[in-house]
Order: structure tokens, then C-alpha cells, then sequence
């Protein structure tokens, strides 16, 4: 019983090791995405109603002065900001409602606004996702600043792309694919993305520029948190000497530069993966659910507040590019309609809208399935 009550109590049992890290890391993305919905809202004159962390039933709560219902609520997979003139929590209209507004409550309802104010307010939400995770990067930088080695290649991997593309040791990348690289950081961040592809990969060999081919193999390896990750490889080694390692500090502004580029290089690399798994090419497990963002959470409390952290601002760049979606009721479904909207300027009426919702309802449950699945099952 001793043993039993210490797995789920103990602080690496369930609720301490594993719930509260993962509830941080989720209501942190959450509160700051809706924040970005609340605040740029109110700015344009927007009336909000509601400003929830979690669905369901209501724990917790309080009304403010200007009438928004602040609550934290049972299901906390999420959250939502509801504006006047909302018919629910995906600032779908309502007609009845509509009606219903007094002349004050029609001024600052969200579908009144002119279509500019509303797609500022809905990008909002991802646009505070992404500075997270830049604000979060650029305190890392300026703290412990960042380890660098030079691109140069200490060991070729015998049979490996790179021994059969030619490359040798003491051979210094300049470029991957026409992308100039600095450190060999640059170069795994290029590479590890393209398993299949081929990739030109442009060295300098004693003064001499040699532009060689290699394609990228895919390999599993151990993330800084202990999971089993794909990756694409040509099999060259840096080390220490070879790469003269050295630790680069960061004044707050150069941190701040720092910050814009890795969240940007994450956002490409995001991209990149979608784009490549709706066509097959990466595997179905490297995507993960609530279940599997637990397990991570836990893993990252484990090694210190600053991989949980660290943690969370990874995990908001995938919610703000989730989000953009072009995919009622996604945010990006939202900007669709609102771009067609701005093209034909008039909206874009109510049975198209509703049919298109379902859909993409549909489509976002059936994705909600899928990583579940994958979370308990199929991998």
C-alpha cells in the first residue's frame, strides 16, 4: 500500500511528477493564447463576456467590473474567450442574441466590428503563442547564454550518406541546400528535417568549395527528455578540438535577436513536419497527444524548472501553428472566412459557414482521435 500510495503522491508519482507539470505546462499556453484574444479585443473596443481557462463546469470564478466573467473551469484541455454576441465559446453568431443586444451592447459586440478588428483579435491568440516562446528564449540566452561548435567535420561514419557523398574529415560546411550555416548546430537543424531528400551540401575543403549530394537516413535517438525520436542524419561527427566548442554570451538585445531566430527556426521546422506527414513521409508516432505531453511534462520537471519551461514554449509554438489552420473553428478557419470576407465585402453567408463548420468540426475531432490514439495504442 506504502508503495502504492508513494506512485501516485510522491513527488515523481502521478499527481506531483506527472499532472501538476503537465497542467502548468497546458494552462501557461493556454492563458497566454486567450490572453492574446482578451487584450487585443479590448483594445479594439471589443465587449467580452466570458474569459475561461478549461471547459465544462465552472470551479472557479469571479465577475469584473466591466461585466467579463473570469473563470477556471473542470476540463482543462483548453479554454476560450466568449465576446458579446457570441452564440458559444468559437465566437459563432447569434441572430436571437443579436437581436436581443441593446444599442450599447450592439457598439462592442464582435460581429459589428469592421473585419479588420475581428481578424486582428482572432490572430491574436497565436500571435501571443509565438512571442512566448521568444520571450522565453531570449531569457535562456541571456542567462546561460549558448554552446556553439563550427561546423567542421570531425569523423565520417563508414557506409554512411556522408562517406558515400565524399565528404572527409576536416571538411567545413558553408551551406545546406543554399542556407548558410555558422555552427553545426545549422547543420543538424537542416539535415535532421529531410530524411529522403537530397540535399546539397556545400563544404570547404583547404580553401577549395566542393558542393557534394548526400540524401539524409532516418535514425532513433534520444531527445534531452529521454524519447524515442526519428531523425535524419548523413553520419558526420563534430567534438570539441575539432569544432573548438566554446559557450557564446548574449547582451538582452542580441538574446531578443536570438529568441526571433530559434522560435522561427521552430516554426519552420513545424511547418516543414506537417507538410511532409500529410504526404506520408514522417512517421504517424512522432505526433502526440495530451497523453504524450504528459509523459513530457513529467520527464521535464524532473530535469529542473527550465526545461519545464522551456517545455511550454515549444509546446506554444505547435498550439499557435495548430491554431492557424485554415480550419474552422481554428482560428485560421476564422481568417479564412474573414479574408473572403475583405475579398467580396460581404460576409460570406451563414449556410456555407454552417456547412464548412461541421466539417471542419469533424475534422479537428477526427484529429483529436487520431493523437489519442496514437497516445494509448498505435505506438
Amino acid at each position: 500500500m506504502a508503495d502504492f500510495l508513494t506512485s501516485i503522491f510522491g513527488t515523481e508519482g502521478l499527481i506531483l511528477g506527472t499532472l501538476l507539470p503537465f497542467l502548468f505546462v497546458l494552462l501557461v499556453v493556454v492563458f497566454v493564447h486567450e490572453m492574446g484574444h482578451y487584450l487585443v479585443g479590448r483594445w479594439c473596443g471589443i465587449g467580452v463576456t466570458a474569459f475561461s481557462i478549461g471547459f465544462g463546469p465552472e470551479l472557479l470564478g469571479y465577475t469584473a467590473r466591466n461585466g467579463t466573467r473570469w473563470k477556471l473551469c473542470a476540463v482543462p484541455l483548453g479554454g476560450y474567450v466568449k465576446f458579446v454576441g457570441d452564440m458559444n465559446a468559437t465566437s459563432t453568431p447569434d441572430a436571437e442574441e443579436a437581436n436581443r443586444l441593446s444599442a450599447e451592447e450592439r457598439r462592442v459586440a464582435f460581429h459589428t466590428q469592421p473585419v479588420w478588428k475581428r481578424a486582428l483579435t482572432v490572430f491574436a491568440g497565436p500571435m501571443f503563442n509565438f512571442l512566448l516562446t521568444i520571450a522565453v528564449f531570449a531569457v535562456m540566452f541571456s542567462i546561460y547564454g549558448r554552446s556553439v561548435l563550427d561546423p567542421t567535420v570531425a569523423e565520417v561514419r563508414p557506409d554512411s550518406p556522408a562517406a558515400m557523398a565524399g565528404i572527409q574529415p576536416g571538411d567545413r560546411f558553408v551551406a545546406v541546400n543554399g542556407q548558410s550555416v555558422s555552427s553545426f548546430a545549422d547543420v543538424q537543424r537542416l539535415v535532421s528535417g529531410r530524411a529522403g531528400d537530397s540535399l546539397t551540401l556545400t563544404m570547404d575543403r583547404n580553401g577549395q568549395r566542393l558542393d557534394l549530394t548526400a540524401t539524409p537516413e532516418i535514425v532513433e535517438q534520444s531527445d534531452a527528455l529521454g524519447n524515442t525520436v526519428k531523425v535524419g542524419v548523413i553520419g558526420v561527427v563534430n567534438n570539441q578540438d575539432v569544432g573548438q566548442g566554446r559557450q557564446v554570451t548574449y547582451t538582452p538585445l542580441q538574446a531578443l535577436e536570438q529568441g526571433v531566430l530559434e522560435t522561427g527556426y521552430i516554426i519552420s521546422r513545424t511547418g516543414q513536419f506537417l507538410q511532409r506527414f500529410v504526404v506520408g513521409r514522417e512517421d504517424k508516432c512522432q505526433l502526440g497527444g495530451p497523453v504524450k505531453i504528459a509523459e513530457m511534462s513529467g520527464q521535464a520537471a524532473k530535469l529542473g524548472f527550465q526545461w519545464l519551461i522551456q517545455l511550454a514554449a515549444l509546446l506554444s509554438v505547435g498550439i499557435g501553428i495548430l491554431n492557424l489552420l485554415p480550419i474552422p473553428p481554428l482560428d485560421g478557419g476564422h481568417l479564412l472566412f474573414y479574408g473572403l470576407e475583405a475579398v467580396m465585402r460581404r460576409p460570406v453567408s451563414e449556410r456555407i459557414m454552417e456547412a464548412v463548420y461541421r466539417v471542419g468540426i469533424f475534422a479537428v475531432l477526427g484529429f483529436m482521435a487520431f493523437v489519442f490514439w496514437n497516445d494509448l495504442f498505435g505506438c
